[in-house]
């Protein structure tokens, strides 16, 4: 019995070894094990793209820990006049003063208690507070403001050093790169957002003389908001959060803006320093150059600043800048519109010395600029100069005030452009900028300019 089993084990045995060795040599069929390759695209990129750190990794909360007990809300009160419903007034029949409350936010500094704020946050305040993280209430002295920049500096004084965020540099900010927006949206405390930079030196109204130079971010701000932090993933502040794009129901739909820190610093510095800005400038009026203004002046780039004009007695005048230069470049910051070059000088003071680089005559070129005091007035959307001496003989006055550069949309549709002398506004005589200071923008009805000609002519506004 032992025998039949071995025999019939051995035969099994047998007839397996011969199965495989005839699949093995007579079947044509493959196996063939393939990794799986990732595509390769190929870009005209030299060097590959860095991504420093996906969505999924980054991690807001070291950022958030460094900054959110330094923003603070802002209650804005001061009294608006308006006719009084009340039975009681009525029967004295007279208006009488209510207290008017306005909202923000604002951003500790330093430690000892210095912040930063936006002019339209405290604009008319009688009385300011300041209630942090915390819910610590203060009481706070208003140290200046620019209300071309719209930043306002305050001070609030307590026992103890004050949690503050540092300065970043603006200039290095990366469209992309991740931002925090921290601030008092809707009365809420001590609310952070997150997005990215979605474009820098926005101009948000090309016509307006003050040019602003806006961080662009999609992180979501809201009303309460502005005066508030705009911070890197370091915590460290790039911006001060100011405007959005709205529906028309003070709501963000998409977009907001926040003046960069570079500039924020420089105003803050001038403030605590001087006790108002120091503006410089160039010296250089012109166009932010694109394909509409290149094929009017035939040019062969559509990104610079198209010089026009250089003013006598200023800094591009004394390097050997001249009119139908384009400037590119001013030291390290590419230029290719208007707000990249005076975002940059809205940092700089008068006697700092810049690099600039141009293009002439097809060439590339570079010169130094010593930037000099601002001699002009930024006036219902004009940038305006008081007139030399041989000006004023060409115009045949013996003072006046001029118009530099206008973007004043509605001015330049009826032809007031460079050059133009401001006879009169409502009547009364304009010898100087300092006349301008007595008539509120939103009071014109009437101005008369003159040309070098002589010829005068008076417009009518609504």
């Amino acid at each position: 019995m032992f025998s039949l089993t071995r025999h019939f084990f051995i035969s099994l045995c047998a007839a397996g070894i011969l199965i495989g060795a005839y699949h093995f040599a007579f079947s044509t069929k493959e196996i063939i094990v393939t990794p799986q390759v990732t595509p390769v695209v190929q870009t005209s990129y030299e060097s590959p793209i860095v991504v420093r750190d996906s969505a999924e990794n980054t991690d807001f909360t070291l950022a958030v820990d460094r900054t959110i007990d330094a923003v603070v809300h802002i209650t804005n009160k001061g009294k608006s006049s308006s006719q009084s419903y009340n039975l009681w007034d009525l029967f004295y029949s007279s208006p009488k003063n209510y207290p008017r409350i306005g909202m923000g936010s604002g951003v500790i500094v330093s430690p000892d208690g210095y912040l930063i704020t936006n002019n339209h946050v405290i604009e008319d305040a009688d009385q300011i507070e300041v209630t942090t993280n915390d819910n610590r209430v203060f009481s706070a002295d208003l140290i200046g403001t620019d209300p071309s920049s719209d930043i306002a500096v305050l001070k609030i004084i307590g026992n103890d050093p004050f949690p503050f965020v540092r300065f970043a540099d603006s200039d290095q900010t990366r469209i992309g790169e991740w931002v925090l927006a921290v601030g008092n949206p809707f009365n809420l405390n001590s609310t952070v957002t997150a997005g990215i930079i979605s474009a820098k030196a926005r101009d948000l109204n090309p016509y307006d003389a003050t040019n602003q130079s806006f961080i662009q971010t999609d992180a979501a701000v809201n009303s309460g908001n502005s005066g508030g932090a705009l911070v890197n993933t370091n915590g460290d502040l790039i911006g001060i959060n100011t405007a959005i794009t709205s529906n028309g129901m003070g709501t963000f739909i998409g977009y907001s803006f926040a003046v960069p820190s570079n500039i924020a610093r420089k105003v803050y510095d001038d403030i605590i320093e001087y006790g108002g800005v120091q503006k410089a400038l160039l010296g250089v009026s012109g166009n932010g150059l694109n394909d509409r203004i290149s094929k009017e002046y035939n040019l062969n780039t559509t990104e610079g600043f198209y010089i026009a004009t250089v003013e006598d007695g200023m800094g591009a005048k004394d390097a050997g800048l001249r009119a139908e230069d384009i400037i590119i470049g001013v030291d390290d910051t590419k230029v290719s519109s208007f707000a990249d070059m005076t975002g940059y000088l809205n940092s700089k003071r008068p006697g700092d010395k810049i690099k600039v680089t141009y293009l002439r005559n097809g060439n590339t070129m570079t010169t130094i600029v010593t930037l000099k005091p601002n001699p002009f007035f930024d006036y219902f959307g004009m940038r305006l100069k008081n007139l030399t001496t041989d000006e004023a003989d060409r115009f045949g006055v013996k003072k006046g005030v001029k118009i530099a550069s206008n973007r004043n949309e509605r001015l330049r549709r009826r032809g007031i452009g460079q050059g133009i002398l401001i006879q009169s506004i409502n009547g009364a005589t304009i010898e100087s900028t300092d006349d301008l200071k007595k008539i509120e923008e939103n009071e014109i009805y009437e101005i008369e300019f003159m040309n070098e000609d002589q010829e005068r002519f008076r417009f009518f506004f609504d």
